[in-house]
């Protein structure tokens, strides 16, 4: 029989993710599912996925002249919505629990697809990152402002429509070439 608190991945990794172990984390599964995860829980003018959001997260860092781990953090930052699905802001907050258990699942994926857990400083440019691209995501999207300034962006993003097998193949892409220049000490 089945284990009830277990999902089964796409690629067919059976898992807790309350309890995940290591090398349950695959980053063809987080490619796959946040490719055809929509951002903003649907609220906006056309399917832009999570996949695509994080993606132009690494490519803000990069231009933001972020090294090469900080740019790996802000591509795998929302990762744990493969496995726990996601709650948008104003819901999350009044849920601890869900907290909890993505800041243990997201540190058991920085471990095993980053070689390491990001520091808090690192963290921070991931978050300030992650707001820029909110504001102007949500600008673009539904037309909506976010917050009452308007954060800079240094890179040329697109937030257009894209077929997911693009993104998941551009993930996955993306995640391999920062992985490479991780272990060759690069900082891109």
């Amino acid at each position: 029989m089945r284990d009830p608190n277990q999902i089964r991945t796409y690629y067919g990794i059976d898992m807790d993710p309350f309890s995940p172990k290591q090398e349950e984390i695959d980053i063809k599964d987080i490619a796959h599912s946040l490719s055809l995860i929509c951002r903003a829980n649907g609220h906006i003018s056309h399917f832009y996925s999570v996949a695509q959001h994080c993606l132009n997260c690494e490519k803000e860092a990069l231009a933001r002249g972020y090294d090469v781990s900080t740019r790996m953090y802000c591509l795998l930052h929302d990762a744990t919505e493969c496995y726990i699905s996601d709650l948008i802001r104003p819901i999350k907050r009044r849920f601890p629990e869900y907290y909890e258990a993505e800041e243990r699942l997201a540190a058991l994926i920085y471990k095993q697809l980053a070689l390491e857990v990001p520091t808090e400083e690192q963290m921070k440019c991931v978050g300030a990152v992650d707001d820029a691209l909110l504001y102007h995501e949500f600008l673009t999207l539904s037309g909506a402002k976010f917050f009452d300034s308007e954060p800079r962006l240094y890179a040329e993003l697109s937030f257009e429509y894209e077929p997911f097998e693009t993104v998941r193949e551009r993930y996955i892409t993306c995640y391999y070439k920062l992985l490479n220049e991780m272990r060759c000490g690069s900082d891109g």
